[in-house]
């Protein structure tokens, strides 16, 4: 069955707060809030179809900017979401079908309840479309001079500390440039995440970032209280990390990487599909990407991309 095919704007006011309609009684997930938009008809280009629907529902003339986020849906009705940014707008949005409109200043859109497919949308207007993954250290005070370096030159917000090999064989060591790097990102105003360590996570105020492996047996009472994200490579690992509310998670490989040669990635329509069966997670891309891959990731369902790629470029 071909899904459903919408569009939504995101529609903002001159404070920068960003409309949200509620839905009416009658309709499916009567109640909940959502992005302004509606069905694609025939014949019509998605940015026609949201002229219309914003035409019918609020009464403005818009013109439709550049597409935000693609989000795919395979349950509880199979759907695409289209999203894209309002340029421009006239006249002042009203409830033209009886719909309330709120709006909302963009760090307390989480607090309204919405439909599953809108939580990327959220999160693709509030977080980070690069995460950095950290390479293993070599030289402990050249590799914190690069992180902070690798971070300033490419404008990085969101960075996960992952060094396994150095961090068995080099405990102390990988703890103290752990201690460094959360000191020194937070300056820069990084939000961090220690990959697999729940103590120095807890101890750094830092996220957890767990790894696979660590999905398929889940430790509840060791994790508690921390902010969550994951590794995942199947759509059961998937559904573990939504399971778990984490922030976010990495699905890949997308691509053959230099790390792995020979393991071939499992493409941008596997990432999809897989994407689909958890449209309330936010999900990068991970896998052989670069920067010149986010709007790619962005077409299918993703936050944007994970990569160590960024280290060195």
């Amino acid at each position: 069955m071909e899904p459903i095919h919408v569009v939504a704007g995101v529609i903002r006011d001159v404070r920068g707060r960003i409309l949200l309609a509620r839905r009416t009684q009658g309709r499916d997930l009567a109640g909940l809030w959502e992005f302004p938009g509606g069905k694609i008809e025939p014949g019509e280009t998605p940015q026609q179809a949201l002229q219309r629907e914003l035409r019918e529902e609020l009464g403005i003339e818009a013109t439709v900017g550049g597409p935000l986020i693609a989000v795919p849906q395979h349950a509880p009705k199979a759907l695409m979401l289209d999203v894209y940014e309002i340029k421009h707008y006239r006249n002042a949005p009203r409830g033209l079908d009886g719909q309330a409109l709120a709006w909302v200043p963009p760090e307390k859109l989480a607090q309204y309840a919405m439909p599953p497919a809108d939580g990327p949308v959220v999160a693709a207007l509030l977080q980070p479309d690069r995460l950095l993954i950290t390479p293993e250290p070599v030289d402990g005070d050249a590799w914190l001079r690069a992180l902070e370096a690798s971070v300033e030159r490419h404008g990085i917000r969101r960075v996960q500390l992952r060094a396994p090999l150095f961090a068995t064989s080099h405990p102390d060591d990988w703890r103290r440039l752990v201690e460094q790097a959360c000191a020194s990102l937070r300056g820069q105003g990084v939000d961090v995440w220690i990959n697999g360590d729940a103590g120095l996570a807890r101890e750094f105020d830092a996220g957890l970032h767990l790894r696979s492996t660590q999905l398929s047996s889940p430790a509840a009472s060791e994790w508690s209280g921390l902010r969550l994200a994951a590794s995942c490579h199947s759509m059961a690992e998937l559904q573990v990390a939504a399971g778990l509310r984490c922030d976010f998670a990495l699905l890949g490989p997308v691509k053959e990487t230099r790390s792995h040669p020979g393991v071939v990635g499992i493409g941008w329509n596997m990432f999809r599909d897989l994407r689909a069966q958890v449209p309330v997670l936010p999900v990068y891309a991970l896998g052989g990407l670069g920067s010149a891959d986010i709007v790619e990731s962005r077409r299918n369902g993703a936050q944007g991309i994970a990569a160590i790629s960024a280290w060195n470029a």
